[in-house]
């Protein structure tokens, strides 16, 4: 009987031939952007300095779409990381972690006082999971130096826990070191960049699937947190959506991110889905023409002049198609069978 059930268990765990991928989790966290000014005030301008003198009208508890993270932001999305996946195989936090404020009005020692404040939460309540930390463009005063510098060293020794002793080198010499997830941000600061024009978000993080063998992403599922419901009701991070539920593809692989991608340039649907996701749920309104060819291009094309090239050919090949009548009947079938 042992020798049977022997035999069953190989063949569950190696399908009596074909290995079986095991599946693991772990979580992707960035633009924390923690802002320690933000305070609840009856002035609205004088509400964080992140807002760049816009006043903040909607200040709420847990934040306003014009400023950075407050305090009780950030403790709230680790918290309910713990709640929804309380022991991932790791965490990746990729950096952004100070606020949107002029370099002058961030010094070097408000900069390891942040990233310190962030790393103590995370380790406070992820005791014994491994971090794979990372800085970002924000965290420091301009570009991250190519060199050994203080704010590397600093750092370097937060981190020791979860550095190996030969990262820790490359750490403090300043050597490269990229990422390229797109997950939200935990701030909902709306950019001051030119031509956006509501370039808010509501908090999310989000948790890989992944293969452990050939470390293939199966899925990613997004949470998020409703900041305007948060501040008049409580807080409750729930599922946003799941990637291969939600474009009907089989896995989160880079093949499947292609198929997503033709699929947004050639259905509207898709395209919406993809907008509103974008943003975090905050803008639900129609993504139109411009819209449609800013986002399948950046989908497409990580090199600027391949981008721009990019928008120019397909403002041409949407010139005329977008005035026939019959348009309107195609879009609203493609719509209700999304």
């Amino acid at each position: 009987m042992a020798a049977m059930r022997t035999i069953l268990l190989s063949c569950l765990l190696f399908t009596c031939g074909k290995v079986l991928g095991l599946s693991g989790n772990f979580w992707h966290i960035t633009d924390l952007h923690w802002d320690p000014t933000y305070k609840l005030t009856d002035n609205p301008d004088r509400v964080c300095a992140s807002s760049g003198k816009r006043p903040a009208h909607s200040a709420g508890k847990f934040g306003d779409y014009l400023c950075d993270a407050p305090w009780e932001l950030i403790n709230s999305t680790v918290y309910a990381m713990k709640d929804i996946l309380p022991d991932p195989d790791f965490i990746v936090w990729t950096g952004d972690d100070t606020p949107h404020v002029p370099n002058e009005d961030l010094g070097e020692e408000a900069v390891l006082s942040i990233i310190s404040n962030l790393t103590h939460i995370i380790k406070l309540v992820f005791p014994g999971t491994k971090v794979y930390s990372a800085l970002g463009n924000h965290d420091y005063q301009s570009q991250l130096p190519p060199a050994q510098n203080n704010i590397y060293e600093q750092t370097a020794q937060l981190w020791q826990g979860w550095l190996k002793p030969e990262s820790q080198t490359t750490f403090r010499t300043g050597s490269p070191i990229s990422a390229m997830f797109l997950t939200p941000g935990v701030t909902p600061w709306k950019t001051t960049l030119p031509g956006v024009i509501d370039g808010a978000n509501n908090p999310g993080i989000r948790v890989f699937e992944y293969d452990t063998q050939t470390l293939l992403v199966k899925d990613m599922v997004t949470y998020y947190l409703n900041l305007t419901h948060a501040n008049v009701a409580q807080a409750r991070w729930e599922k946003e959506y799941r990637f291969t539920e939600s474009f009907r593809v089989p896995d989160a692989s880079p093949a499947s991110m292609h198929q997503v991608a033709e699929r947004m340039a050639s259905n509207r649907c898709y395209l919406q889905k993809y907008y509103e996701f974008n943003s975090v749920n905050y803008d639900l309104t129609e993504c139109n023409s411009d819209c449609r060819v800013n986002h399948v291009c950046a989908a497409r094309e990580v090199d600027f002049e391949r981008y721009e090239h990019c928008l120019e050919k397909e403002r041409a090949s949407s010139t005329g198609v977008a005035l026939l009548p019959v348009l309107s009947v195609v879009i609203s079938l493609v719509w209700s069978s999304c």
